[in-house]
């Protein structure tokens, strides 16, 4: 995504209505938006700074900004239940996703998490996505190739049972319903020292993932759940918003490592993989 301060042809734009109504679409030469407001021509908005305010045919007054990743991810069509933004932020500081990196996901679904790891590791990185359904697949290669990110994501359509083609990745995101089946595939294809990263809705498969890491020589086990509460942010009103977005699933972390024993033939693996 470009980050200049004018908008260009290409880019993704967001347009914001003084009701927070928006409109997210790509600046397209000869393009233009229809809203219920008026129409506003693609020719205008290019070329335009960031922030500028801006009309639309019947004088109707919008921002034109553009969009974070939340906001991208917000507005994504999709078929599956996506990660929410206080997820996906925390999980790619965690797991160390950081530019040139190589990253193995499996369970696409729509590409929320793919757009996020492919803004991470940027031009230089690699994700790998592998997902076995063929209809699902198509939809997250076009929700990327919405956003300009296409190119630095591998499709991969595969049951993950067969294992994956990589070996060491730097770190690997698994969001299937049942991760502990894939652990043993999992280690193969990462580093030594790698991360392990997933996120499942009940206390049932959390234990059985643990029992799984444990015995595949995962540490460093990490399970935790994000709640964002949201502000007023009237400053003669500042109180909690009436919704919140509280759990919407168990994370769990980890690292790769290497089994070992201590000077007094004691193993070491088990010291390291639980809390702290």
């Amino acid at each position: 995504m470009n980050y200049s301060s004018t908008a260009r042809a290409g880019d993704i734009a967001q347009l914001v209505g003084l009701t927070h109504k928006h409109f997210i679409f790509s600046l397209k030469e000869g393009g233009d938006l229809q809203t219920h407001r008026g129409v506003l021509k693609h020719d205008d908005l290019i070329g335009t700074p960031w922030g500028s305010q801006v009309f639309s045919h019947m004088g109707a007054p919008f921002f034109l900004l553009q969009p974070s990743i939340a906001d991208i991810l917000n507005d994504l069509p999709r078929t599956t239940q996506i990660l929410y933004p206080k997820d996906i932020g925390y999980i790619l500081i965690t797991m160390g996703i950081a530019p040139g990196q190589r990253v193995i996901e499996a369970g696409t679904g729509s590409g929320s998490m793919t757009i996020a790891m492919a803004t991470a590791i940027g031009a230089e990185g690699r994700i790998i996505s592998y997902e076995q359904k063929q209809d699902t697949q198509n939809l997250a290669r076009k929700n990327l190739e919405r956003v300009g990110l296409a190119s630095h994501v591998d499709f991969k359509l595969r049951d993950i049972k067969e294992g994956f083609d990589e070996t060491d990745a730097d770190a690997f995101f698994l969001d299937v319903q049942n991760p502990f089946d894939y652990i043993p595939q999992v280690r193969a294809s990462i580093k030594t020292g790698g991360f392990f990263g997933t996120i499942l809705p009940t206390f049932n498969q959390v234990e059985k993932t643990l029992h799984a890491l444990k015995k595949n020589n995962f540490a460093f086990i990490e399970v935790c759940e994000i709640i964002l509460r949201h502000y007023k942010s009237d400053p003669a009103r500042i109180r909690p918003t009436d919704r919140m977005v509280a759990h919407t699933g168990y994370l769990m972390f980890a690292r790769k490592i290497e089994p070992s024993t201590d000077p007094r033939g004691k193993e070491l693996t088990n010291e390291v993989s639980g809390d702290g």
